[in-house]
This record gives structure tokens, C-alpha cells and sequence, in this order.
């Protein structure tokens, strides 16, 4: 039996994912990536945030869950624990008194980050279309 290199590994695996196979290791990431945590947490290091976009940049811990309402300590712990174990954000510590933890996209964050802006920003100028819908949906369902 032959051995294959690394990168042939790689690229035959790249060929076989198919997201609609149960099996598919490519389904735990887009099960990360729908979440609405990891899309505002992306989307707040690309320098977006209430304000509007700007340049993508390391924040702390604390900007973030202030930046991001709603989002308990464990949640956004927990979300940037894997964002980091995946590749898409670093943890730099620096050792100052006291400790400061800053986050910051990667390069594969970075080209991430487009998509899930575009999905932010598809989800709030179709909100009210959405919620016209709902509204529809719901008062024929009662009758």
C-alpha cells in the first residue's frame, strides 16, 4: 500500500465533502457557522457594530459583550473558544497588570467575514418583510 502525501490527502478530502452527506465533516462547521453568536461575534472583529462598518480589528473581551447584546458570559466564551480552536480568530494575552486578552480575525476569518456581513445585513433590511410574513402566515393558521 502506498502512502499519500499531506496535501494529496487534503485535496481528494476537499473533492469528497458533500455538506448534504450525513457523514460529512463539513456539516459541524456549518452547524458552528449558523450560529447567531459566531455571525455577530465575526462580524463585530471585521469592525462592524452598531455604528456601521469600519476596518477590521483585535478587540477585547469586554468591547465585545458590551458591542453585543444579549450575549452571556459562557455563550460568548464558548464562541470564541471554538472561533479560535477552527482558525477564524486569535487570542493574543499580553502581561500587564492586569492581564489584557485581545480577539482578532485570521486570515480565514477574514475571508469568512464577508459572508456573514452579508448575511447580517440581508437578515436587517429584511426584517420587516419577514415579520409581514409571520403575521400572515400566523392569522391564517388560526383561522
Amino acid at each position: 500500500m502506498t502512502t499519500m502525501p499531506a496535501a494529496e490527502r487534503r485535496a481528494r478530502a476537499k473533492v469528497e465533502y458533500d455538506a448534504f452527506l450525513a457523514a460529512c465533516p463539513s456539516r459541524q462547521l456549518l452547524d458552528r457557522l449558523s450560529d447567531k453568536w459566531v455571525v455577530l461575534v465575526l462580524c463585530a472583529l471585521g469592525g462592524e457594530g452598531s455604528a456601521g462598518a469600519g476596518a477590521p480589528r483585535a478587540m477585547r473581551y469586554s468591547e465585545l459583550s458590551r458591542l453585543i447584546a444579549g450575549v452571556s458570559q459562557k455563550m460568548l466564551t464558548q464562541t470564541l473558544r471554538s472561533l479560535e480552536r477552527d482558525g477564524l480568530v486569535t487570542r493574543t494575552v499580553v502581561p500587564t497588570v492586569p492581564v489584557t486578552v485581545s480577539y482578532e480575525l485570521t486570515d480565514l476569518g477574514a475571508s469568512l467575514h464577508g459572508t456573514t456581513r452579508l448575511l447580517r445585513a440581508w437578515a436587517q433590511d429584511h426584517m420587516d418583510a419577514v415579520l409581514d410574513r409571520r403575521a400572515q402566515y400566523d392569522a391564517l393558521a388560526a383561522t
